[in-house]
């Protein structure tokens, strides 16, 4: 996400990062390449001139020409404009009322649907709340479907009536049939179009007034850049809209949406959709982005992900199996399917300090692990418990088994002892240590 305006952004600020004299020009004109870099990714003229005027005048403020490190502390200027510019403080969602209500708005298309059961299972898997969904888009057949077959994926129940054509209706039966059923989050997906027009503006703000939701949602397709934020305040004229959802994130997005959202409305960006999963949905934390457009990674949302998949009991048995070296292929296999379900392979590096930059024009495949998964699922159950045992004709008939060839199954084998290796290393105080300080950090 956001690697175009990473790349322009870092080519701006490199010239400040060295060690050759800094002057007022040379400042000016850095922030001139920054202005210019935030407009190629679609960001409002008059917000880009604000931003990198608010920086300039810090920057002279702050006396950054005559200090030890003017780059770097250039660098944290933008860092923290860019910070304040997306909104300052992570907005959480309000889960008021019995139950709480809360109404999804946008435009057809902008993922509004499929964000709907991203929510709900964030709902019910992070907050442990019994979660309805509601469809109210009666125009476009296909979305009640699209609803219903969402809310079988990940288990939870879709209200719609079909042969209604009252979406007012609708929502208020469903809330209804919520109460009635101990359902304590009701989230309704309304119809969207394919451009803002007079029908759609009504028919939602019927809706709005209807059922009085607690939050009122509108999902923005990220790669639309400016036209995004021009729909987004045609929305929050209507509906005075409680936080914006910035789905598609992890395409080729240009950003402006998501730079400029927050000073078109003055609503904060509560969520980000950044992949086709249903669990592919971040609360937004503008410091975070801020350190990820930069190229600093993001560390923390790493390590949260990580923890979220961390489980203790699993952990001891591990231990006890590494310090006994029974460490074996199907405890390598658990530990890849742990990193698979933090998301995609993409999302993951971007969150590593430097790694986004190094790897800019590598193809990360989310099917990385498929040769190693497809040479472990190809031996036997001695062969994964005792890899020891595998011998050459053992490498062969692996390899034919995998579609691979016994090179992959040697490097393969090669990677394991090395990580069998640091895991026994890791059993000392050192991993003690890190252990507790992850621990620490829940």
């Amino acid at each position: 996400m956001f690697n175009n305006l990473s790349e322009k952004l870092d080519k701006a600020l490199h010239t400040l990062k060295g060690h050759g004299k800094i002057t007022e020009v040379n400042v000016a004109e850095t922030l001139k390449e920054v202005r210019r870099a935030l407009l190629d990714a679609d960001v409002n003229f008059k917000i880009a001139k604000e931003f990198t005027k608010t920086v300039q005048t810090k920057a002279i403020g702050q006396n950054v020409l005559t200090t030890l490190n003017p780059g770097q502390l250039m660098v944290k200027l933008v860092k923290d404009e860019l910070t304040q510019l997306m909104g300052g403080d992570s907005v959480g969602i309000n889960l008021g009322g019995n139950p709480t209500v809360i109404l999804m708005s946008g435009l057809q298309g902008s993922g509004k649907t499929t964000f709907s059961g991203k929510l709900a299972n964030f709902l019910k898997t992070k907050k442990a709340k019994n979660v309805l969904l509601v469809g109210c888009d009666v125009y476009r057949p296909a979305a009640i479907n699209q609803l219903q077959v969402v809310g079988e994926q990940i288990g939870v129940e879709v209200y719609a009536e079909v042969d209604n054509q009252d979406p007012v209706e609708i929502s208020k039966n469903a809330i209804a049939h919520a109460k009635a059923n101990s359902k304590n989050v009701v989230i309704i997906d309304t119809a969207g179009r394919l451009a803002i027009d007079e029908a759609l503006m009504t028919e939602i703000s019927n809706i709005h007034k209807a059922v009085s939701p607690q939050e009122t949602l509108f999902v923005v397709d990220s790669m639309t850049g400016q036209d995004a934020v021009n729909t987004a305040k045609a929305f929050n004229d209507l509906l005075n809209f409680d936080g914006v959802i910035l789905t598609k994130l992890d395409g080729d997005t240009r950003g402006g949406a998501a730079l400029s959202i927050k000073s078109v409305v003055n609503k904060p960006i509560k969520f980000i959709g950044t992949g086709e999963k249903m669990d592919a949905i971040d609360v937004f934390y503008p410091d975070r982005m801020a350190d990820r457009i930069l190229g600093m990674g993001d560390v923390v949302s790493l390590v949260e992900r990580a923890q979220e998949q961390y489980d203790e009991e699993e952990a001891r048995k591990l231990q006890k199996k590494i310090a006994k070296n029974q460490f074996g292929f199907d405890d390598f296999l658990s530990q890849i399917n742990q990193i698979k379900k933090m998301g995609s392979m993409k999302d993951l590096v971007g969150m590593i300090p430097g790694a986004g930059k190094a790897l800019k024009d590598v193809d990360i495949d989310d099917d990385a692990f498929k040769g190693i998964e497809a040479i472990i699922h190809s031996m036997t159950p001695t062969e994964r418990s005792t890899p020891t045992v595998i011998n050459a004709s053992r490498k062969k008939r692996i390899a034919k088994g995998s579609g691979t060839s016994v090179q992959e199954v040697n490097q393969l084998m090669k990677q394991f002892d090395q990580m069998s290796k640091m895991m026994k290393m890791m059993q000392g105080g050192g991993g003690k240590r890190m252990m507790q300080m992850m621990k620490g950090m829940k």
